[in-house]
């Protein structure tokens, strides 16, 4: 073996030797390093904990501390409230004593008004008793009784003053009826000064404005068939004339003249006019009316300062206002009486609103006069009595047309504000109210047929137009109802020229496709 093959072996073994230990050492610097930085880090975490005890044991303390505070302020406060309720406790024992002692007070004092009143009474008795006996004394001394002396003096004093008695007595009278007639014209003087309104006579036609001249011939209709339906349903008449974008609406019943108008209003808006659209339209407007009289009705109620009416007769108010007496519009008749009513009541004393409310429902009977046999002040007085007014406000009401005896003061308010209401110049005017109520008579008569449905007055009376129930009047009893209905017409009334009378059976055949 030479001497390069020993070389290389010792280097061999010494690089094994080095490789063996020299890891084996670098292992026990780095192990030797980790434990230092461990026992740094022990050192710093015992460090760190211990001065988290520390704040945590400072924090304890600061609690304890603040709850020994506030525990002491709750035992504190309760003491003063203790202390509060104990001085309550003694102010209300005292309290209680005085009262004690002022209730035997009383019960003692009462104990001495009753034995009082008890000699009082004793007193009172012997007081009588001397009186019976001075005046039966004094009886039988002149001789004569008590009430034959009152006879006596009565006597003397006549005989000596016969001739001046019935000169005083004249005279007490004529200046008691001058201070009365005084004070009556300062009341009414002052009522119609304290109340002023303005009123409009309302008339028997209404002017329907036309957004265009062309709707006219819409309204017509072919053959005149819508104008037709439209005079049918509403029982008014429509005058169409050569006056541009007008169209008059004739009726005596204003009413009917507000139905047709809110029609055709509605058919106008809509803008497809034909039979079927004006039935329904015309079922609208009366639907749409009935809701404005309630409105109406509770507007004039407000207004005259009357709460608490049934809806019924607020309704039956509102329908006052398309009702016409001589001209004159009712609602507003009613309304201008209750006010002179209150009035005139406050002046005399007596009860304000029995007076207002027996003026303002005085006319009430007449919302439906027209459709019920009787007169309007009766048919006023079973409608009240119907929804629970009260009896002194029927009292109140009844008198106005002396139909009825007057009976309390209120009544006799009603009647002088009616006659107020009525008489003023301009108020009413008594053509128009001769040719409605001959208008109402004419529908009165032909209604009265057995089989008739419905009846308008139209053209000022002129023509009758008489709608009959097809099931009970067929094609020939038409034609003889027809010469009934004029033949009673020409017994019963006078008008000027003629009627002309037009019996109309419709049979309609409905049936559904389901």
């Amino acid at each position: 073996m030479n001497s390069n093959t020993l070389l290389e072996v010792a280097i061999l073994v010494v690089g094994a030797i080095l490789g063996y230990f020299i890891p084996r050492f670098l292992t026990k610097q780095r192990i030797s390093v980790i434990e230092g930085e461990l026992k740094l880090k022990q050192a710093s975490a015992s460090l760190e904990a211990e001065k988290i005890f520390l704040e945590a044991k400072e924090k304890a303390r600061a609690i304890l501390e603040a709850e020994k505070d506030s525990l002491e302020a709750l035992r504190n406060d309760e003491r003063e409230k203790t202390i509060a309720i104990e001085k309550l406790g003694m102010k209300i024992q005292a309290k209680e004593e005085s009262l004690e002692r002022q209730i035997k007070e009383i019960s003692r004092k009462e104990v001495i008004l009753q034995g009082e009143m008890s000699n009082i009474e004793i007193i009172k008795k012997d007081v009588d008793s001397i009186k019976k006996s001075l005046s039966g004394e004094l009886e039988k001394i002149a001789g004569f009784s008590k009430e034959d002396a009152k006879r006596e003096l009565f006597a003397k004093v006549e005989n000596e003053y016969k001739e001046e008695l019935p000169r005083i007595i004249q005279r007490l009278e004529k200046d008691k009826r001058e201070s009365i007639e005084k004070r009556t014209s300062e009341i009414i003087t002052t009522a119609i000064q304290r109340y002023s309104r303005s009123h409009v006579a309302d008339l028997t036609t209404t002017v329907f404005q036309l957004p265009s001249e062309e709707l006219k011939g819409k309204i017509i209709g072919k053959e005149g068939r819508n104008i037709r339906t439209l005079e049918r349903l509403t029982g008014i008449e429509l005058v169409v004339d050569e006056t541009p974008d007008t169209m008059v609406i004739s009726s005596f019943d204003p009413l009917r003249r507000e139905i047709a108008k809110v029609t055709l209003e509605k058919l106008i808006k809509d803008g497809r006019i034909h039979p079927a659209k004006i039935e329904e339209k015309v079922l609208e407007a009366t639907n749409e009316l009935n809701k404005r009289m309630v409105e109406i009705g509770e507007e004039a109620a407000l207004e005259v300062g009357i709460v608490g009416l049934p809806r019924e007769i607020v309704q039956l108010l509102g329908r006052l206002h398309f009702r016409t007496s001589y001209g004159q519009n009712v609602l507003v008749h009613s309304i201008e009486m209750a006010h002179i009513s209150g009035i005139i009541a406050a002046e005399l004393g007596v009860n304000v609103e029995i007076a207002k409310k027996g003026a303002l429902l005085h006319d009430i009977g007449k919302a439906i006069s027209h459709e019920v046999e009787g007169t309007h002040v009766e048919l006023g007085r079973k409608i009240l009595k119907k929804y629970g007014i009260e009896e002194a406000v029927i009292r109140a009401m009844e008198s106005h047309h002396e139909e009825y005896p007057y009976s309390t003061p209120e009544s006799f308010i009603v009647g002088a504000a009616d006659a107020l209401s009525a008489a003023r110049p301009g108020a009413r005017r008594d053509t128009v109210e001769a040719y409605i109520k001959r208008l109402h008579d004419l529908e009165r008569i032909v209604n009265s047929f057995d089989g008739v449905r419905t009846s308008y007055a139209l053209s000022a009376g002129r023509e009758m137009r008489v709608f009959v129930v097809p099931e009970k009047v067929d094609d020939f009893r038409a034609l003889q109802m027809a010469r009934d209905i004029a033949a009673k017409i020409q017994t019963e009334m006078k008008y000027p020229g003629e009627i002309k009378v037009n019996v109309i059976r419709e049979l309609r055949a409905v049936e559904y496709a389901r």
